[in-house]
């Protein structure tokens, strides 16, 4: 009885889990590693193990075995690539920049030379149309024209104003059909404007992308997508209900235009392949040249046409209605017609044939609107729809052809 009552107290007595343990886990032993792990390892590919070296993992701290004189916070190798790359972009940026601020100079040149060009054609064909109203000689008008310009770049040659362009037989050569398409665009206009309204021819002449891009693909290697050529519908479109509902048609002012927009096309084509050729005559000295040769070339069809004897009975006539002024429209048609044309083939020289065109399209547009203001041209609803569409189709075929 008594080994059983001891017993009995032994199993009631408070065991250990109920006392109080400390607040951290006890280390934990982990198991060592196989005896032969490193044959293993070598065995299998898998890396081995080395040991923990501290006193190297620690290096450059100053605090086991670094000499006391190394500053811990200088780098101990230099880092080249890094200052190569902090350089390298300022260099990028600014060669950016430059690059960027040559386009956008370029982009206003041109802006200036095309806003110049369209308001010097505005007052070109305002005094050009007087002067044939008065004097419907559009030979003679035209060899003015050209005499004009020829003479004002011979005495800004002679004077040094401009410096004379350095040319050889084979410049000239090359200049003989660009001159011939010059000369005959040229009259073929002048016609066009002594028998019909300014905004009427100017109307017609809006289709000369029509006739740009059938020359293109007919007389060089070059196809245009689809978008281009449903572009030309509204312009031939515009250009036809233009020309149906004119109050003061003419057949030979109506040809007269269509002519000289297929003269112009081959004469953009063509100085542009003669400026090219020639780099060190620029557009201004280019045209000068062209203008003189196509002043050689129509002066004898000028006189053949009309000849001195009509010249001077319509020029008393003009100037017993008109008084002096004539005198001062004839000049002021002449030189502005040599101006606008210099500054358009200055923006040749920096644009494509194409570009010019478009542009030489859209300047139409403020001279129709002026030559209605200013001779105040009966235009019909109808006419002014057949040209805002003719106009609106030069703008979709710009588009497409970007």
């Amino acid at each position: 009885m008594t080994f059983s009552a001891k017993q009995s107290y032994a199993n009631f007595a408070p065991s250990n889990s109920l006392q109080p343990r400390p607040l951290a886990p006890k280390p934990q032993q982990l198991p060592p590693f196989p005896s032969n792990f490193a044959q293993k390892t070598s065995k299998t590919g898998v890396l081995a193990l080395k040991r923990l070296s501290i006193s190297s993992s620690l290096r450059g701290f100053n605090y086991l075995d670094g000499p006391k004189d190394v500053n811990p916070r200088e780098p101990l190798v230099a880092c080249k690539a890094y200052e190569a790359h902090r350089i390298q972009p300022i260099q990028i940026n600014i060669e950016f920049d430059e690059e960027a601020k040559e386009v956008a100079a370029q982009k206003l040149k041109i802006g200036i030379y095309f806003a110049t060009w369209w308001a010097l054609n505005v007052v070109f064909n305002i005094y050009n149309k007087k002067v044939l109203n008065a004097f419907p000689y559009p030979w003679l008008t035209s060899t003015l024209s050209l005499a004009a310009g020829s003479l004002m770049m011979l005495v800004s040659w002679a004077t040094k104003v401009a410096e004379a362009p350095k040319t050889d037989l084979n410049f000239w050569k090359a200049l003989l059909p660009v001159a011939v398409a010059h000369t005959i665009g040229h009259v073929a206009a002048t016609v066009s404007m002594s028998k019909v309204a300014v905004s009427f021819t100017h109307i017609i002449k809006s289709s000369e992308p029509a006739f740009s891009v059938l020359v293109s693909r007919f007389f060089q290697p070059e196809a245009f997508p689809p978008a281009v050529y449903l572009s030309l519908l509204p312009i031939i479109g515009g250009c036809g209900l233009a020309a149906a509902t004119e109050l003061n048609f003419n057949l030979t002012g109506f040809m007269g235009a269509m002519i000289s927009n297929l003269a112009f096309v081959f004469r953009n084509i063509f100085s542009k392949r003669g400026m090219k050729e020639g780099k060190s005559v620029g557009g201004m000295n280019y045209y000068a040249c062209l203008s003189m040769m196509s002043l050689f070339i129509l002066t004898p069809f000028a006189i053949a046409m009309e000849g001195p004897q009509v010249w001077v009975a319509g020029w008393n006539k003009a100037v017993s209605q008109i008084g002096p002024n004539f005198i001062w429209w004839v000049a002021a048609q002449s030189i502005f017609y040599h101006l606008y044309n210099q500054v358009s083939y200055m923006s040749l020289n920096e644009i494509s044939p194409l570009t010019f065109s478009i542009g030489n399209t859209m300047k139409r547009i403020s001279v129709i609107v002026a030559s209605i203001i200013i001779f105040q041209t009966p235009v019909q609803p109808v006419n002014a729809l057949g040209a805002a569409v003719a106009i609106f189709g030069t703008f979709l075929y710009s588009q497409a052809k970007k």
